[in-house]
């Protein structure tokens, strides 16, 4: 059968014997959803997903922390592990990145995203335990591994160094986080309400993880939006500050390296991403 075919079995299965499909999408990373309409529920979304792993994480995160955004994100209707695949609610809008917005709206919507982000940061109790900062310093040693000669010696003594002060750091607690919260996430309607989707790699971990990128490739050139997010989240102390500048480091490492294994003929002499997300040449020092 056909991606669109599968899901819409999946749908008629899981929820509602006569739905009908309305669109296919490509989803993030390879995976790829159906809208369907059905008769109780209007139209839903069918999502099928890479791996168990990220299954159960959007799952969890449907049933536990989503809630408590309300009707600013979809809701779990049906689930099931063979395949992995959720069905949940079509929420409204297109995601923020695909809008021309005047500055204003913009400001208005990530304004909103803030707010969005700072319940769902406070829909789980903060965890201690387990040392978080000493398990994002090991992750970024599986990637300094997997990187192996794409990286110089330079550039994985400035990650282990990054690393190393955010250890320094601990301990410090985690919350419930998205962990892809970007502009392709957060949906804006045309009622100007943002909703935010994908929750596939959700999980306990540093809340100001989830401003990293926000940080790194959006708002050197916008800093009006940097103001309308915090307006609502809520200022960031010297530590959450610091916390994203060594965490900067491993976003970096991360997308290098997935971008050298898509180009295996590519050396670290020519381009890779630096903290900010600009291109970089020669040694690669962040």
């Amino acid at each position: 059968m056909t991606d669109l075919s599968v899901h819409l079995a999946l749908c008629r299965r899981l929820f509602d014997a006569d739905a009908k499909p309305v669109a296919s999408h490509p989803g993030h990373a390879g995976t790829r959803v159906l809208r369907a309409s059905t008769a109780a529920h209007g139209d839903v979304v069918v999502k099928i997903h890479r791996s168990l792993e990220r299954h159960h994480q959007e799952v969890h995160a449907y049933r536990t922390w989503v809630p408590a955004l309300g009707d600013r994100a979809p809701r779990l209707l049906a689930t099931t592990d063979d395949p992995p695949a959720i069905v949940i609610t079509a929420v409204a809008g297109v995601p923020l990145n695909e809008r021309q917005l005047d500055p204003e709206a913009e400001q208005s919507a990530y304004r909103q995203a803030g707010q969005l982000l700072k319940t769902l940061h406070a829909a789980g109790p903060p965890r201690l335990e387990p040392d978080w900062t000493a398990w994002l310093a090991e992750r970024a040693e599986y990637w300094i591994r997997l990187a192996g000669d794409r990286i110089t010696p330079s550039y994985r003594a400035e990650a282990r160094a990054h690393m190393r002060a955010l250890r320094e750091l601990a301990p410090l607690p985690a919350a419930p986080c998205h962990l892809d919260f970007m502009p392709r996430n957060l949906l804006y309607g045309d009622d100007g309400i943002v909703r935010l989707i994908d929750f596939e790699h959700s999980r306990y971990d540093l809340a100001p993880r989830d401003l990293v990128r926000l940080a790194t490739r959006i708002w050197p050139l916008r800093p009006d939006l940097r103001e309308s997010l915090l307006n609502t989240y809520g200022p960031l102390t010297a530590t959450n500050e610091n916390v994203m500048r060594h965490c900067a480091h491993l976003d970096a490492l991360t997308e290098e390296v997935r971008m050298r294994s898509q180009s295996p003929k590519c050396s670290h002499g020519s381009t890779g991403i630096d903290p900010l997300g600009h291109p970089i040449t020669g040694s690669g020092q962040p």
